[in-house]
């Protein structure tokens, strides 16, 4: 008898009325908000604007979801366009499925997009934000537990999964590769935060560093996976998928630091020239309260002038009617 182990929810959707929530679907939200959040911060710490990194997610994460649908459609065609299969389960991505590699790279293009029209080097924005899907990632996660999927081989231990009985799977304990993912993923935001602050990465090397981690996880992880996929010399698609992207974040990162080392001095243009018109109409108005207070200095001696040629026309025409009244 099995004493301990990780329960599985009985249901992935509570109904409120005519209105279901979806566990797969709360836990991608949540993820996006925490990333927008998170990079929010990041980016203003790197002299951007409040409310950028917002703008660009709103072309990033559509983009990054149909690019992640479209991934996972191609690599497991056959769940929807096999005899038997309707095609038109590939749209309900509520369902589950979606591939990071997919989502990472069309998500990629919609913030190139964004970040063109607003004139902004999409490599700092990359480095800004890579922390933050980490942690999208890490809670999106758990969105597989609610959907009782993606899970490992059998094992006895302590925190083993356990899954319910239904027409795609099998009953029984399995690694719970959703959870060891999710804590890479944590991991992964941890070391690329204190590798960013401590060799001052730019020029997206914080974005790869974040690529790299990631895919040395995911090798292992999806090792341990049962469901169903693709292999290629043995190794599931994924494991290739992984392997390859490794090396080419570990390339780019080591011939961009030879390239353009340092860090980007300036990530948002236009922060920097409201920052300069700011200081600009600050020095004007501090240039015209110095003339209003000279002015009125000099007041007071124009007057005290004034009151002196009052004084001596007096005088003068005191005299005038004095000669006058002796010779009348």
């Amino acid at each position: 008898m099995d004493l301990a182990y990780i329960p599985s929810p009985s249901t992935g959707v509570i109904n409120l009325g005519p209105i279901p929530l979806r566990g797969y679907a709360f836990c991608i939200i949540i993820g996006v908000f925490v990333a927008v959040w998170y990079g929010n911060k990041r980016w203003i710490a790197r002299g951007g604007t409040a409310g950028t990194v917002a703008d660009i997610a709103v072309w990033a994460v559509p983009f990054g979801l149909v690019g992640g649908r479209l991934y996972h459609v191609i690599t497991d065609y056959q769940l929807y366009f096999s005899e038997g299969e309707n095609w038109v389960d590939a749209f309900k991505i509520w369902e589950g499925g979606l591939g990071i590699w997919g989502a990472i790279a069309l998500g990629a293009v919609g913030a190139w997009i964004a970040c063109r029209r607003r004139g902004i080097p999409l490599p700092a924005y990359a480095d800004a934000i890579a922390p933050g899907i980490a942690l999208a990632q890490a809670i999106g996660r758990w969105g597989n537990w609610f959907n009782q999927e993606l899970y490992g081989k059998p094992t006895d231990l302590p925190w083993a999964l356990k899954i319910t009985e239904s027409a795609n799977r099998e009953a029984g304990l399995y690694h719970p590769t959703f959870l060891y993912e999710s804590l890479w993923c944590v991991g992964v935001a941890v070391l690329v935060v204190w590798a960013d602050r401590r060799f001052k990465l730019g020029h997206g090397r914080a974005f790869a560093l974040y690529v790299a981690a990631y895919c040395a996880g995911r090798v292992w992880t999806e090792y341990l996976r049962v469901d169903e996929a693709h292999h290629i010399l043995g190794l599931r698609l994924n494991v290739w998928t992984a392997i390859i992207v490794f090396l080419l974040a570990v390339t780019y990162i080591v011939i961009s630091a030879r390239i353009r080392p340092g860090r980007e001095e300036i990530v948002e243009p236009e922060a920097v020239k409201a920052g300069e018109t700011e200081t600009s109409d600050s020095g004007d108005a501090d240039a015209d309260a110095d003339d209003a207070v000279a002015v009125s200095d000099a007041e007071p001696e124009s007057d005290e002038g004034t009151d002196k040629d009052l004084d001596k026309d007096v005088e003068h025409g005191a005299g005038n009617g004095a000669g006058s009244a002796a010779k009348g």
